[in-house]
């Protein structure tokens, strides 16, 4: 059975806008699309309300507050958006017997070096978690309160997420690499992209079998993000140089994972479907270039 009702927050964002996009070509679904201004996620009762009203049979969550750096300072304000409004919508989700979808974070996981070893096709969805950041400590936190909810939740893990739309990696790159002659980008940092638009594609196929629990998606094959860059940019047909750097070259304010590549084994067993980083940055460029 296909959902027949579907409650999305956070359309305004990147990821929200490539379900939007979706929404345009499936017509067979009543959708309601919240983004701030129609919906402030943080109110409770404009939540719990929101939800009796509409009734969905799946609600999916695109909001979330992502300023990693910021984050390490305004830890409330993360804290309000991925932890405690989170809570709310999956309350509010069993409240209606509806199925909550959320988007979580590679940047729950440590990262560490040794774990590169220990998980050399990427951390499984069972792995220890243990967040090196406070962006990733609320999005951990948020899982958290979901499988305390009670509600029938679906809990998808990304890393590295680009798209059309929004900020991203590959639009800084393509940006950079017009601008400048020389890009420095770190290289001991390790992981895949997720696509918005593979994203997009792998919830519905994990919907419409009706499966729960947590997935990860990301792309196949494991990089640096210098290694992203150079395809980026000689895909693009730009001439800049990309110079590989550490990441103390690089220094910011909060601390990110040396190593956080997903294993995507559980979703491409059960979907037969595996997404490819080169193939998926080919037609994203296609898209913006």
């Amino acid at each position: 059975m296909h959902p027949s009702r579907i409650l999305i927050t956070g359309v305004t964002g990147q990821l929200g806008r490539e379900f939007l996009d979706y929404t345009k070509t499936n017509r067979d679904i009543t959708w309601r699309l919240l983004g701030p201004e129609e919906l402030n996620i943080t109110n409770p009762v404009a939540v719990q309300e929101e939800v009796a009203k509409f009734k969905p049979d799946v609600f999916i969550n695109c909001a979330a507050y992502t300023a990693v750096d910021n984050a390490e300072e305004e830890f409330e304000a993360a804290e309000n958006v991925n932890h405690h409004a989170v809570r709310t919508m999956a309350e509010s989700c069993k409240e209606v017997g509806a199925k909550f979808v959320h988007i979580s974070t590679d940047y729950v996981f440590n990262g560490k070096a040794e774990d590169q070893k220990k998980y050399p096709e990427g951390y499984p969805e069972d792995a220890p978690v243990d967040p090196v950041n406070k962006y990733g400590l609320s999005k951990l936190n948020g899982e958290k309160a979901i499988q305390d909810s009670g509600s029938d939740y679906l809990i998808i893990r990304v890393s590295w997420l680009c798209g059309k739309y929004g900020h991203n990696f590959v639009k800084s790159m393509l940006k950079h690499g017009a601008e400048r002659d020389e890009l420095k980008v770190v290289n001991d940092q390790f992981g895949s992209p997720t696509y918005t638009a593979d994203l997009v594609d792998a919830t519905f196929k994990i919907l419409n079998a009706r499966e729960s629990g947590i997935y990860h998606i990301s792309s196949s094959g494991m990089i640096t993000w210098h290694e992203f860059a150079t395809e980026i940019i000689s895909s693009a047909g730009l001439k800049a140089k990309v110079t590989p750097i550490t990441s103390d070259q690089w220094p910011m304010k909060a601390k990110r994972p040396f190593f956080s590549k997903l294993n995507n084994g559980k979703f491409e067993k059960k979907f037969k479907t595996k997404y490819d980083w080169k193939s998926g940055l080919r037609k994203l460029l296609d898209e913006i270039t």
